[in-house]
């Protein structure tokens, strides 16, 4: 018989290995189709993109149009999101009107009418990014051939990645595609920081994949190695979540991430100390946890639906970091702790996310685009 240290250490690894990803049996994966839910106990209906434009982008037939404004982080794309504007994005209304992105025609992240019409046929998206020649891509594996017939892989470069993978003998095909990738080539990019730029795939995905029902985000260091379908089945629709992100796997505390944050010099001590003073004085407790878990994440990967709630979420997100630093794990729990209607997320474990992808590492620091 085992001593007690024994019993507990095997106790947890078990515990462990049960709490990691468990996909349905291969044979299952291949019947498995594509999941449509209402959204009638969503407290948000419908979800207006704020724009410039004469005729914006506009979710569910509603329009609202705003003149040109510019701003320092934020610019045309962006649009200047106001301080007051941003406080009552939080408020939640059946019909939510907020910035996120795409705020002028002429503010960049352009995209050939050919990528375009491609991605509008995307009803299930995995989608990774790399700008100013950053990392390789790397080939998922693992899938289902239902999942073959059923979901885009799309990558976006612009044209130094394209260039770099070029000279290292990775060559876009006719067709548009590296193996199971899909490249789109993005013009004008928005920020001269590429980490903003990056956050524009990672985070409006609902934007431009406007008919995809749901979406799984990969950082460019990781190759993605599940089945995309199993995943949505095991983490969201096996759980009736909405959004499906890994808790973070040294902290807790916003305010020690970002103290980490600093310490790893990934943003400066000034504009580290405006956001937290500003969160502080909002009222986020230190320790903010969602269902007992850490609400402080690691967001190298993604899995969602894309819903008008969720949507939102995303667009919040990404609005916080435009306004203040460019590490989303310190907007995150913030977003979350405002949006409260925002309830059934399935914040996994670190053990899941490593389950979910090879980690590969940074291959190359990204150039920054001349201001």
């Amino acid at each position: 018989m085992m001593d007690i240290r024994t019993f507990r250490y095997v106790t947890h690894v078990l515990w462990i290995l049960s709490a990691c990803l468990q996909l349905l049996p291969p044979e299952q994966l291949e019947y498995l189709d594509v999941r449509v839910n209402g959204e009638s106990e969503s407290p948000v209906k419908k979800v207006v993109y704020m724009s410039d434009n004469s005729i914006p982008y506009v979710e569910a037939n509603a329009t609202i149009s705003r003149q040109r404004s510019e701003g320092t982080r934020f610019n045309l794309f962006t649009g200047n999101q106001t301080f007051d504007q941003r406080q009552k994005s939080f408020k939640v209304n059946e019909t939510a009107e907020v910035h996120c992105g795409f705020y002028n025609e002429n503010g960049g992240f352009r995209i050939s009418d050919e990528d375009k019409s491609y991605m509008q046929n995307c009803q299930v998206v995995v989608s990774t990014c790399a700008f100013g020649g950053g990392d390789n891509l790397y080939q998922p594996i693992g899938m289902s051939e239902a999942s073959l017939r059923k979901v885009c892989y799309v990558a976006f470069w612009d044209e130094i990645t394209l260039a770099a993978q070029r000279s290292e003998g990775r060559i876009v095909g006719d067709d548009g595609f590296i193996g199971k990738w899909r490249i789109v080539v993005v013009q004008e990019l928005p920020f001269s920081d590429q980490r903003l730029n990056g956050k524009i795939p990672k985070m409006l995905a609902h934007r431009l994949f406007p008919n995809s029902k749901y979406s799984i985000w990969v950082d460019s260091k990781s190759q993605f190695r599940r089945d995309p379908l199993g995943v949505l089945e095991a983490l969201l629709w096996r759980t009736n979540s909405v959004l499906a992100i890994s808790e973070h796997g040294a902290r807790s505390s916003v305010y020690d991430e970002a103290k980490a944050v600093v310490h790893k010099h990934k943003a400066t001590p000034e504009e580290v100390e405006v956001q937290l003073t500003q969160y502080h004085l909002d009222g986020l407790p230190e320790d903010k946890r969602f269902n007992g878990k850490k609400a402080l994440n690691e967001a190298s990967v993604i899995v969602r639906k894309h819903a008008p709630l969720t949507n939102l979420f995303m667009c919040l997100w990404f609005n916080e970091v435009v306004r203040f630093t460019s590490r989303d794990q310190l907007s995150f729990p913030y977003v979350l702790w405002r949006l409260k209607v925002l309830k059934n997320i399935n914040m996994f474990p670190v053990c899941t996310r490593k389950d979910l992808v090879n980690s590969m590492g940074h291959i190359r620091k990204p150039k920054p685009l001349l201001s």
